[in-house]
Order: structure tokens, then sequence, then C-alpha cells
């Protein structure tokens, strides 16, 4: 076991669940996939996260991908079932799936910042993908969700090896996100603090310098035209960006779609597995 994995224990559901996991994500996230929570070192301090690959890895090396949770400390992390079921599913089409909760959730020790020292506890996560002989360290995607989103922008304005990454309903303006959502504003004044707390604000805000991300990455930008927590217009206006910058990306907005895009899921589902298909092929 790596030095920075200090537990990993297989996932195991019961009969019930794993009904429902085959209703959401279909029977091959079960079949295909194994999926273990583990506790790993970021910075000294100890993480939970998770990890899921295909079931069978015999002789086999797969490209690696990196999911990035939405939600702040405890709300929004992912249990046990939906890891399963969201990890699961990539890890059947044929890729090792890493994912932290953040430091400060889920009985995990140190602070959520929400996109500050936090951030390590994604970039953490790359090295330990070396102590599976079965991941494609040459091959990396990512993926973020909502505040995942924010963090996937940030890694990017520090990493450029990522062939692709997947954002769906991604925060790019937190300010904005700040002012129009009473219950995130109140999450991030008890977290982030009132010091210097429009600073903070600006910094995780990759909006204000989209120059500074990786302009070998390919972006695919998913957001729901009813999205009532994180408004379409942030994906746009970063799509904006991406145009002046030539950055490469495709933009899709899906018509009603809400914050999590429940309507929309196999649609979702497609345009993801097709994404990593065309740009992490070995």
């Amino acid at each position: 076991m790596s030095p920075n994995i200090i537990d990993r224990e297989v996932i195991k559901l019961n009969p019930s669940q794993l009904k429902m996991v085959e209703s959401g994500w279909g029977r091959e996230a079960i079949e295909n996939s194994v999926v273990e929570k583990m506790v790993y070192l970021s910075d000294g301090i100890m993480v939970r996260g998770y990890i899921a690959y295909p079931s069978d890895t015999s002789g086999k090396q797969f490209p690696c991908i990196i999911w990035n949770r939405g939600g702040i400390k405890d709300k929004g992390f992912i249990d046990k079932f939906n890891a399963k079921g969201i990890l699961g599913q990539i890890a059947s089409w044929g890729y090792v799936v890493l994912a932290s909760m953040y430091r400060g959730s889920v009985k995990g020790e140190g602070k959520d910042e929400f996109g500050g020292n936090d951030l390590n506890d994604v970039e953490n996560l790359i090295p330990l993908a070396n102590e599976f002989e079965f991941a494609d360290t040459s091959l990396w995607g990512i993926e973020g969700w909502s505040r995942g989103g924010l963090m996937t922008y940030l890694l990017l304005t520090k990493k450029d090896f990522f062939k692709c990454a997947v954002l769906i309903g991604a925060i790019t303006d937190l300010q904005t996100t700040f002012e129009k959502n009473s219950v995130i504003r109140d999450n991030l004044k008890n977290v982030l603090g009132n010091d210097n707390l429009s600073r903070k604000i600006e910094e995780r805000s990759i909006i204000n310098f989209p120059e500074k991300l990786s302009k070998t990455t390919n972006y695919l930008l998913i957001h729901g035209g009813a999205d009532e927590v994180v408004a379409p217009l942030q994906s746009l206006k970063i799509a904006e960006k991406f145009s002046e910058l030539n950055i490469n990306y495709r933009l899709t907005v899906l018509e009603q779609g809400d914050h999590f895009l429940k309507s929309h899921r196999k649609e979702v589902d497609n345009m993801k597995r097709e994404w990593y298909k065309k740009y992490l092929s070995p």
C-alpha cells in the first residue's frame, strides 16, 4: 500500500442498494467496476476519498480521471452508494477514477476552504495513481460538478497535462454566486471568514483570470438552462473567454435542466463518455 494511502476498503452494498444503482447508472456500473473508499494523506492531513477501476485489470492499463464533487464540508459529499453509481459507471467505461471528499468533511481532518489549501487534496490524488499498476498515468482527464467545477478550473491553472476536462454546472464567478444564493453566501462566510473575504472570492473565480488555464486541455462545458443554483450564464461567459483565448471547448446548455440535470442524466452520461473516449484513447 502507498505510504500516502492510509486505508482502502472495497465498497459493499446490500441487494436493495444495488438495485437502485442499476436503475440509476446501469448494470455495468455494478458488474464491471470495483469501487473502494480510501483514506489518504494530503499535506500530512488525513482526507477521505474513493478510487474506482474496471473489474478486470489483468495485464491492462487504463487512463486516469479525477472526479471533483460539489458541495461544502459534509454537504454534498458522496456516500458509498453514490460512489458506486457515479464513479463505478465511469470506471466501467475503462478508466481509473480518483475522487477526494476534501479536507474537513466526512470526519476528515483539516478545514474546508472552498478552493484554498484544500485544492491540494485534489492535486495530491495525482501521485496516488502511480501505486496502481493498471493505471496509465500518461493519460489524464478531470471532471467537476458545481463547486467541483471551481476546483477543476483552479487545478487547471497549475497543471497542463490533462487531455480533457468535463465541467458540469461549474462555478466560474463565485462573486455572482455569493450575491445571488443566500445558502452559498452563508456557507462561504462560515468557511472563509470575513477577513479578506472579497479577495478570497476573487481568487476562486476563474472568470477573473482565464488566461492562466491550461490551453492544451479540451473542455466540455455542460449546464442546465434552468439552473437556479449556478446560473448558466457562468458557463456562457467562460466559453466566450475560451473563444478569445483560442482554447478548444464544446458548450451544451440543456433545456429546462436543473442544477443536478436530473431529467438529462442519460444525455449527460453519453456526452461525458464520448468526450473521454475522444481525448483519452491511447
